[in-house]
Formats: C-alpha cells, sequence, structure tokens
C-alpha cells in the first residue's frame, strides 16, 4: 500500500488497526472511506475486505484478516481546514486530501484482488474488479494490427526482473510516494488515434476508475479536464488479450496514470492504481495554499 515517506516506521503500517478497535470504533472506520468513495467504489472496498475470508480459506494464515486495516489521521479535522486520512490494508488504499475544507485530493488509489475471480466456496463467481479487466480487453481486441503495434509496450529493454513471460509483471510505479517518470517512457496510442467508437471505450473504463469516488469530490480537479486531450491521453499494453493470460495496461494523461497488472496466479490476482504525476497526497494542492496563506 500507499505510505508517504514521513510516515514510515521500520516498513511497516501506520495508523490504527480495526484489531485494536471497540466495535463502534470499527463501524466508524469502515464507513470514513464512504464519505470519499462513491457506492461503487464503497462495494468494491468492502469486497475486496471480504476477499481476506477466501485467502483465510485457501490459505489458513492467522493475517488473512478482514478487520487487519489501517486508520491514519493526517492534521487536525476541521471542516475548513487542511487535513487527510488513509484506510488501507491488503490490497486495498484509500488515501484523501483535504486543502482549507474544499479542495481534495483522491491520489494514490490501490485497489487489487485475489482471486480476481473467486473459483470455489459461497463466492464463487465473484470478479470484484471485473470491469477494470472486461473493458480493457474488449479495448485492446478492437485494435487493428497498426493500432495493437503502437499500443504494445516493448519489453525487450525493459529489467528481466520487471517481467514475467516478457510481460510487465507489476505496476511500474510500485508503492513509490511519487511517481518515477523514467519507469514509463512508452505512451502507446494516443486517444485521437482511436476511432470514436474505440475513443468511448477508453473512457469508459478511465471513468472506472473515476468513478470510484463521490462526483463531488472530483469537481473541479485536474483529471476531469484531461480526459478528451487527445494530444495528450494515452493507452498502452503488455501482454495476451484472453482471460487466463498475463496482462498488463496503463493509461495516462499529462496529470494522471492509471496502471493495471494481472500475471500472478495464472492471471488470476490484479493489482490496479490511480496516481498523480504532481499530485498524490494533494501535493500540489498543500503547495498552493501554503504559497497563499504562508508564504512557503
Amino acid at each position: 500500500a500507499f505510505i508517504p515517506d514521513f510516515a514510515i516506521k521500520d516498513d511497516k503500517r501506520t495508523g490504527v488497526p480495526m484489531t485494536k478497535m471497540t466495535p463502534q470504533q470499527q463501524i466508524f472506520a469502515v464507513t470514513l472511506p464512504a464519505t470519499a468513495l462513491s457506492h461503487r467504489g464503497f462495494l468494491e472496498m468492502n469486497s475486496i475486505r471480504a476477499l481476506e475470508h477466501v485467502l483465510f480459506e485457501l490459505e489458513g494464515k492467522d493475517y488473512r484478516n478482514p478487520e487487519l486495516y489501517y486508520v491514519s489521521i493526517f492534521g487536525k479535522p476541521d471542516p475548513k481546514g487542511t487535513w487527510g486520512w488513509r484506510f488501507e490494508g491488503h490490497h486495498l488504499s484509500v488515501n484523501v486530501t483535504i486543502v482549507d475544507g474544499k479542495k481534495f485530493s483522491v491520489t494514490p488509489s490501490f485497489f487489487g484482488s485475489n482471486p480476481a475471480t473467486v473459483k470455489q466456496g459461497p463466492l464463487k463467481g465473484v470478479e470484484v474488479l471485473k470491469e477494470e479487466q472486461q473493458l480493457a480487453l474488449n479495448l485492446v481486441k478492437s485494435f487493428n494490427p497498426d493500432q495493437l503495434a503502437i499500443a504494445t509496450i516493448d519489453t525487450s529493454d525493459l529489467d528481466k526482473k520487471l517481467l514475467a513471460k516478457s510481460v510487465i509483471k507489476e505496476v511500474l510505479t510500485t508503492d513509490d510516494p511519487v511517481v518515477d517518470k523514467g519507469m514509463i517512457q512508452h505512451k502507446g496510442i494516443q486517444y485521437a488515434d482511436l476511432d470514436p467508437k474505440q475513443q468511448k471505450m477508453l473512457l469508459r473504463l478511465v471513468n472506472t476508475y473515476l468513478g470510484r469516488f463521490r462526483p463531488e469530490l472530483l469537481k473541479g480537479t485536474r483529471y476531469l479536464g484531461n480526459l478528451r486531450d487527445g494530444d495528450h491521453l494515452y493507452f498502452a499494453w503488455s501482454g495476451g488479450q484472453k482471460r487466463g493470460e498475463f496482462h498488463y495496461y496503463r493509461i495516462q494523461s499529462k496529470v494522471f496514470l492509471i496502471e493495471f497488472a494481472n500475471t500472478q496466479n495464472d492471471a488470476n490476482h490484479v493489482h490496479a492504481v490511480f496516481r498523480e504525476f504532481e499530485g498524490d497526497f494533494g501535493r500540489d494542492l498543500l503547495k498552493e495554499h501554503f504559497t497563499k496563506h504562508h508564504g512557503q
């Protein structure tokens, strides 16, 4: 998960785990993300937590626990103030920064799913991040050979440690608090080079990530203004085009970056992140705030 560098302590998660809370505090903790997430986003979050039951049945490990999620508060909560919070645990990190009580950042965001599709048990058939995967597969399958060649990432020069069967095996930005632009040189195919139907498919895929959050938080953010910027919105692909085949994709604009990887457990284990190049943890908003109000 994503932890700001100032909060890292001995490489362990920080914050208060739900396992150490009273029942009432646990209710408050698990509903805190609902202040930022949409109905669908909140459902995805709790479905990810529910998969801990599946992993416990498969592995028998005590740390597979849907209550082993942590809450951190940064600054002093104030309806008109500047502060932030994080809810995180296995395969989940929701980070919200509030500036002057009216400007918001919801990145970095990490949603993962293991298994991607539950194969057995009471939750058999559940696929938490289905749209994030299927919409991308549909888009890639719609490409003609020339489009596919442009979109496909050449992995021949990448460090072999980053690959699995010649496919990028993990989100390249990892858990670094700052996106390393040097890791994402190949941008892929431009939005402007897609036909109208494909453009709609790409926008629908992007909106799957944005749609995790309450629309009132996204109003005025820089994400929305970059969606139809044909010169700066790109889609890139690595891997097979069928379920069960390793695959990775990323979408980027001048402002945001989306990465998705499904290469573990026979391509049944998903990691998906939504990042900002300059605004993770509200860095751009905080810079503006301190310049305006504190002369820094």
